[in-house]
């Protein structure tokens, strides 16, 4: 029971489940998630007991959709506050153009479609301390535009790194603090599920950005 409530309240671990954060996070990871990051919670609830620090544009964390309440992961995109939009998938926060370095093309095997061109590129928006990569699938259909919106009080926006495959808050909406559950920080393990569950020995520990 002691053990339930730690998982519940401090450190968790969390397995990835799809693709959505790919190129960073695989299926088969398995993620460490700091729950103290950014609040305090009564175990096995929503109820913040107390704030102990700010989620920052560009964390990927945990969370509970506000659509059924799955456990999601997602980085975060936009601060509250914040005004978001999309041009033909660039990002602009507050104005200002998200901007992108050089990227490779890789083949990537998607569920139901087959194996596509992937490009992968670094995006860096305003405010972020430092790029993360992610991943384009132009042969998809996705929302790659949206007019500016506001990111409400209290609330956040998330997208996934597999920016053409992810249903985020392009689809779901804002995410309300209260349904953060906490920042993940590092790969624990991994295995490749689609060989055998043979062990990724390269990324374990690896530092998530």
């Amino acid at each position: 029971m002691l053990f339930g409530v730690f998982r519940t309240a401090v450190a968790d671990w969390n397995p990835i489940p799809s693709a959505s954060m790919r190129p960073n996070l695989l299926e088969g990871d398995v993620v460490f998630v700091n729950r103290l990051a950014y609040n305090v919670k009564v175990p096995l609830t929503d109820i913040v007991l107390q704030q102990t620090g700010e989620p920052e544009r560009g964390d990927i964390v945990t969370f509970s959709s506000p659509l059924d309440g799955t456990r999601l992961i997602k980085r975060i995109i936009g601060l509250p506050g914040d005004t978001v939009a999309m041009r033909n998938e660039q990002l602009f926060i507050n104005g200002q153009a998200a901007q992108y370095g050089a990227f490779d093309t890789v083949a990537e095997t998607v569920t139901t479609v087959g194996q596509l061109q992937a490009r992968r590129v670094s995006e860096q928006g305003s405010g972020q301390a430092q790029a993360h990569r992610i991943q384009l699938l132009p042969q998809l259909p996705a929302r790659r535009n949206f007019a500016a919106v506001t990111v409400p009080a209290g609330h956040y926006m998330m997208l996934g790194d597999n920016r053409d495959n992810s249903a985020d808050s392009r689809y779901f909406g804002f995410v309300p603090r209260a349904l953060l559950i906490g920042k993940a920080e590092r790969i624990l393990v991994s295995a490749n599920i689609q060989e055998h569950w043979q062990p990724r020995f390269d990324r374990f520990g690896m530092k998530l950005q």
